[in-house]
């Protein structure tokens, strides 16, 4: 017993160094609580205190009790009892396959936390509606984890909340690591079990919430915006564990020029004047390449502008992924600031990764990518956008100076009404021939129907021939 104490010490330990305060400040719930399903209509209610239904549920309690002699599990039990975000998405490293946290794996940290705020508002009223009492308290016995009776006391134990969390992890996780989806689930399945063993629960409690996880993972899939942070979190997966596919067979691309000749192309990782101040890695011509799909549909834009007095002018179009990467080892060099005053004299270079303007993967190594503005043929000149091509800033935002989905110019100070309409003049060109615009730079579009929507490409950017 005496070792068994001393572990169950060291698990508090480890448990209490995990902890942290619940991560309020940027969660974006998907749907509200009216909007999620009513758990109390789609659940049937807890066993009678009568009947075999019931008799089972004392069974498994019992039953947990004898688990706390196991000293392995009842120390996953104890751990398991930790109500935060962090702590349990720490339980899902060996799982998983990758250990999750803000810093480290923001989108797929985005990801759950989104998920689970959405999730956890449904428990809220059958907990009070049923208001069942929890073993612990029938039995006047002491729980494992002594330490959740004062706030446990007297709240409804069904469904079992910590259950039903992570129950949905599993299933979160399965989807964005499908390959290791049976051990993933095994510990979203052991979790349930773990409010069992402590003596917080009921096995019907903890059943219910897995169906309630269930329940609450399909409506998820109902919402572009969870649909599309999974994405993110599924691809920012396969870079971290090295499984993105890559290739450098440049087959189903096009020199841009031949498809759309009436373009200008002013390459800007080929100069030095761009915000790293010198020639980029994998820019080995000034020639534009987008995959054929993509410059397909850049040629039905050049043509719709042609007819209004425009020229597009091509400030980037694919990537390569060695040109990310000398992004990446640029923004780690924060004595290096010879572009700051000409691109982003209001961010320190601190900053850059941490507010999105560098990160370690593109939308432009897929190939349907392209950075552009529009050369009026009448003046001779780009038209005036209000901010050049990659300003770190958000007056490089689309909807700075107005509502993009309506076209309507609010009076920004700093971007005129002028300004605006041309930003616009272009937006709509490119999304009425299937492309799609980003929330932070109005120059930015990719194909909506993208050829190669899992693949970054690693050839350089020259001449096809």
């Amino acid at each position: 017993m005496k070792r068994f104490y001393k572990i169950m010490l060291a698990a508090v330990l480890f448990c209490g160094g995990l902890q942290v305060k619940a991560q309020n400040d940027s969660i974006m719930l998907y749907f509200s609580t009216e909007e999620m399903p009513d758990l109390i209509k789609c659940l049937p209610p807890p066993p009678d205190t009568v009947g075999i239904d019931f008799a089972y549920d004392i069974m498994r309690y019992m039953w947990g009790k004898t688990e706390r002699g196991n000293v392995a599990r009842a120390v996953i039990a104890y751990r398991d009892a930790a109500w935060d975000f962090d702590s349990l998405f720490a339980e899902f490293y060996v799982p998983f396959g990758l250990m999750i946290s803000k810093e480290g794996t923001p989108e797929i940290y985005r990801y759950l936390v989104n998920s689970l705020s959405t999730i956890d508002q449904m428990r809220v009223e059958p907990k009070a509606f049923y208001h069942r009492k929890r073993p612990f308290e029938r039995f006047r016995e002491h729980m494992l984890t002594i330490y959740e009776e004062p706030y446990l006391s007297g709240e409804g134990s069904y469904p079992s909340g910590h259950s039903q969390r992570g129950y949905a992890v599993a299933l979160l996780l399965s989807e964005v690591n499908p390959a290791n989806a049976d051990t993933i689930m095994a510990r979203g399945f052991m979790y349930g079990e773990s409010r069992v063993i402590v003596g917080a629960h009921w096995q019907s409690d903890v059943d219910a919430s897995r169906l309630a996880a269930s329940i609450g993972m399909a409506r998820l899939h109902t919402s572009q915006a969870f649909l599309e942070q999974l994405a993110k979190a599924q691809a920012e997966f396969k870079w971290l564990t090295g499984t993105w596919p890559s290739t450098n067979d440049a087959s189903q691309f096009v020199n841009l020029a031949e498809v759309v000749p009436d373009a200008i192309l002013e390459i800007r990782y080929y100069s030095t004047y761009n915000f790293v101040g010198t020639r980029v890695d994998g820019y080995e011509e000034p020639v534009a390449l987008l995959t054929r799909q993509a410059a397909d549909s850049l040629r039905a834009v050049s043509d719709d502008l042609l007819k209004q007095g425009y020229r597009l002018k091509i400030f980037d179009a694919y990537r390569p992924q060695c040109a990310v990467d000398h992004f990446a080892r640029w923004a780690t060099d924060v004595n290096d600031t010879l572009m700051k005053p000409y691109f982003y004299p209001e961010v320190p270079r601190d900053q850059l990764f941490k507010l999105g303007y560098i990160a370690e993967k593109s939308g432009h190594t897929r190939g349907s990518t392209v950075d552009l503005t529009l050369f009026d043929m009448a003046t001779e000149k780009e038209l005036d956008m209000g901010g050049t091509f990659d300003w770190f800033g958000i007056e490089s935002h689309p909807d700075y100076g107005g509502n993009p989905k309506t076209g309507e110019y609010n009076g920004n100070a700093k971007i005129t009404a002028e300004q605006f309409n041309n930003r616009m003049i272009l937006r709509e060109a490119m999304l009425r021939h299937g492309f799609k615009a980003i929330d932070e730079e109005w120059w930015h579009f990719t194909l909506k129907n993208e050829p190669f929507p899992d693949t970054y490409f690693t050839f350089p950017v020259r001449t096809l021939q």
